[in-house]
């Protein structure tokens, strides 16, 4: 019962801090529009604002290490486990220069959607292959830019909050692009709001852990899909050495 209260408090937190900053947001962005060529305004007002909003929100405590690892000027791709859609809110609160790639089913989502459209952010339908090139090609053509991509590897949320299997397109991209990888580990969303559910639990630790950069050469392969393997294993390990820390026997 107190977590359905407390979810109840939450969601009209959430609620009424997007009725207060969407119109602010829109009127910046329709006024950057003219010159903004590449959103880096409204992306720079949405990752405040997710940093503000994770603040407001009283149900967790929130533990980031090692943000200062992307080094100023660089540009990455940018990969993270995924356990909840609350690490969306979360990855923002690192405050890096990127974009999004984000699966088109997103579109849809009320405020979501509109927040993706807003900051041009990269969309794809992972059962359209023309999609999945063009999306590519956009991401190169960022990173050319020093603009770092932001992916879940995985593609979408588990169940048990365990890295599963990591798709190959991020890899693909730092490879060809020649750019490190910018490996982050979160930990504790899906305890607070596992995949399809609406109420949250209170109570949890929260841990963001950027670890350091990878430049893809150092993994001696040129075969994406073997590096999204051996990527995987690696952030799983990693995972574990996290919880283990947080949780000594």
């Amino acid at each position: 019962m107190m977590d359905i209260i407390k979810s109840i408090i939450v969601w009209l937190i959430g609620i009424c801090f997007v009725v207060l900053t969407f119109p602010l947001t829109l009127i910046i962005w329709l006024l950057v529009f003219p010159f903004d060529r590449e959103k880096v305004v409204i992306h720079w007002f949405l990752m405040y604002q997710s940093l503000f909003l994770s603040l407001l929100i009283p149900i967790w405590r929130i533990h980031i290490e090692g943000r200062e690892k992307a080094v100023k000027g660089t540009t990455y791709v940018i990969i993270s486990n995924h356990q909840s859609i609350l690490d969306i809110l979360l990855i923002n609160c690192l405050r890096y220069k990127f974009k999004w790639i984000s699966k088109i089913e997103n579109i849809s989502l009320p405020l979501l959607g509109w927040y993706l459209r807003m900051a041009d952010y990269i969309i794809v339908d992972r059962g359209n292959e023309e999609s999945k090139t063009e999306m590519l090609e956009k991401s190169y053509n960022c990173l050319k830019k020093g603009i770092s991509i932001m992916i879940f590897p995985e593609g979408t949320r588990l169940l048990d909050n365990k890295i599963g299997f990591f798709k190959r397109g991020a890899f693909q991209l730092a490879l060809q692009a020649d750019v490190p990888i910018l490996p982050v580990l979160i930990d504790g969303t899906g305890g607070i709001l596992p995949k399809h559910g609406l109420i949250f639990s209170s109570g949890h630790h929260i841990r963001i852990k950027v670890l350091d950069p990878i430049h893809p050469a150092s993994f001696g392969t040129d075969n994406p899909e073997n590096l999204a393997q051996q990527l995987s294993i690696f952030m799983a390990s990693r995972l574990n050495e996290l919880r283990a820390k947080d949780n000594p026997s």
